[in-house]
């Protein structure tokens, strides 16, 4: 695979309608009259290993940009930065990279997040998506990746059936050794309710066909920015 990461002068087209030469001047025309536009910015998230296996690193694309920049925009300044987090950070690396280069909306909601988590929960379950965890009566609960996994597709599913054969080719790879039969999915689903205790009936069994999640009393879903959109898993 090539080393040289080149992004391709986009195309530009002589005639343009009124309504198209109106779009890019509408956002514009919204700005208060002492504030204009002075350039932008642009979150790449991406790690090192990431952008190995895509054959290309982070440097080479910062050039890339850069290069492609000079020859759409010779008069623009460029400053680059690499954000960086500490081993074992989770969340999506695009979140990571917002919230240490300090852009104003990850930090807002990170405060939201944190002021949620000094609230005091009474009961119930609450499937932390952002997180990955989940609490039961305000302890957290001891859960496996694949445990946490197979409720998230569920709860992320709220509403519809999800047949046994879709959880195994969804949350299992074929060249997994643990791969488990269509029957053998019940025994996960077990393994699951026990852990949710007297809550266990948020996971409902649809006979002859698979299992499904429905909006309970006793459960919250705590969504984080950019949770992936169902139909994506």
């Amino acid at each position: 695979m090539s080393n040289i990461a080149l992004l391709e002068r986009p195309a530009v087209t002589s005639v343009r309608t009124s309504q198209d030469s109106a779009a890019p001047l509408a956002a514009a025309a919204d700005l208060p009259a002492v504030r204009s536009p002075r350039g932008f910015a642009l979150y790449v998230g991406l790690d090192e290993i990431k952008a190995a296996e895509a054959g290309v690193s982070l440097p080479l694309l910062v050039d890339a940009l850069r290069r492609t920049l000079a020859e759409l925009a010779p008069g623009a300044e460029t400053h680059a930065t690499v954000a960086l987090a500490p081993h074992g950070s989770g969340g999506r690396d695009l979140d990571v990279v917002r919230l240490a280069l300090h852009e104003p909306g990850a930090i807002a909601r990170t405060k939201a997040a944190a002021e949620e988590d000094t609230t005091d929960e009474e009961g119930g379950v609450v499937v932390d998506i952002s997180r990955k965890r989940v609490l039961i009566d305000g302890e957290s609960a001891a859960f496996t990746y694949k445990e946490f996994e197979l409720l998230q597709y569920l709860v992320l599913r709220e509403g519809r059936t999800i047949e046994r054969s879709e959880l195994v080719s969804a949350l299992w790879q074929a060249q997994d050794d643990e791969t488990p039969g269509e029957r053998t999915i019940d025994v996960h689903v077990r393994r699951l309710r026990a852990k949710l205790g007297r809550y266990e009936d948020i996971v409902r069994t649809v006979r002859g066909i698979g299992y499904r999640f429905d909006r309970h009393a006793d459960v919250v879903i705590r969504y984080g920015h950019g949770t992936p959109s169902p139909d994506r898993f």
